[in-house]
């Protein structure tokens, strides 16, 4: 990955811009959290951020972010970036910018519920969601009902199995490319129910994993959703996740997908996957804006 380089003050800006922009690439448990976007009476992620920000940079105000996407309530991320701007004047009177510094103040304080775990400066035209190319989820699944351990519940959901990965994977084909997914989406308040929502999948995939830490006593099969596309749209990949899941459990057929892609109906699919199983785990910029968030690519 190609680390932009700090952004240097040239000798012919009489006026320097009070701020400088930054990109935090961050990683946080959803659970306990009522989303990315920020509530003012609820915690979330910006919320927090703000929070800490403004209290370590001693700041009057605390300052706008802005995030590559926003995750619901009980979503996780281990690679959501944002962007914010700080004053120059902190740092410049601290001998320039030290994100090592920076990043062990925020750490410190948000204890644990978010983890900074890059910063740098980077050019005033970075924008963290639109300079982004394309978005990577991953939705993971166990074949157990109930299950095993109470903790699964907080990263995975448990569904009844076997499932046919095959047939997942098929029905999974058809999402690839812009497609009109209506269907699949919470349309956004006040929007027009007849307008589409059309979003570019890159790709979208499952596979089956071993449980290597042996998490699960009765060794429960582990399946892992990764999807990549250019942006989603509200609820899109835990009404995917759900859809495919009855496919692999034979209870829909496998035509259901290109059917409603088609029909744009949401009637009879099934209920929302839970938050829990879903995670954010990679952002798509230039190398100009940093490279790829993650370990994606």
């Amino acid at each position: 990955m190609i680390t932009p380089r700090w952004r240097a003050l040239s000798s012919s800006e009489s006026t320097p811009a009070a701020t400088q922009r930054w990109r935090l690439d961050i990683a946080y448990d959803g659970q306990g959290l009522n989303g990315f976007a920020y509530q003012p009476e609820v915690t979330t992620v910006v919320g927090l951020l703000r929070a800490t920000l403004a209290s370590t940079l001693r700041l009057e105000e605390e300052p706008t972010i802005v995030g590559a996407g926003r995750t619901d309530a009980g979503v996780h991320a281990f690679a959501q970036v944002i962007h914010v701007d700080l004053p120059r004047d902190f740092f410049a009177s601290r001998g320039g910018p030290d994100a090592q510094r920076l990043m062990r103040a925020l750490n410190r304080q948000l204890r644990g519920k978010i983890r900074v775990l890059k910063a740098y400066v980077v050019d005033e035209g970075f924008h963290a969601r639109f300079s982004a190319q394309w978005r990577e989820y991953r939705y993971l699944v166990l074949e157990a009902a109930p299950p095993a351990l109470a903790l699964h519940d907080t990263f995975a959901w448990s569904v009844q199995g076997p499932l046919d990965l095959a047939a997942m994977n098929r029905a999974s084909e058809n999402l690839v490319g812009t497609h009109d997914f209506r269907a699949f989406c919470r349309r956004p308040e006040g929007s027009d129910p007849g307008s589409p929502l059309r979003r570019r999948v890159i790709s979208a995939a499952w596979e089956r994993l071993e449980d290597g830490w042996q998490m699960s006593p009765e060794l429960a099969p582990a399946l892992r959703f990764t999807i990549r596309a250019q942006s989603f749209c509200h609820n899109m990949v835990r009404s995917l996740t759900a859809t495919l899941v009855a496919v692999g459990q034979g209870r829909i057929p496998e035509s259901t997908i290109p059917e409603r892609l088609e029909s744009h109906e949401r009637e009879h699919l099934p209920s929302l996957a839970p938050a829990a199983g879903l995670s954010l785990v990679g952002v798509g910029y230039s190398a100009f804006a940093g490279g790829p968030s993650g370990f994606v690519r």
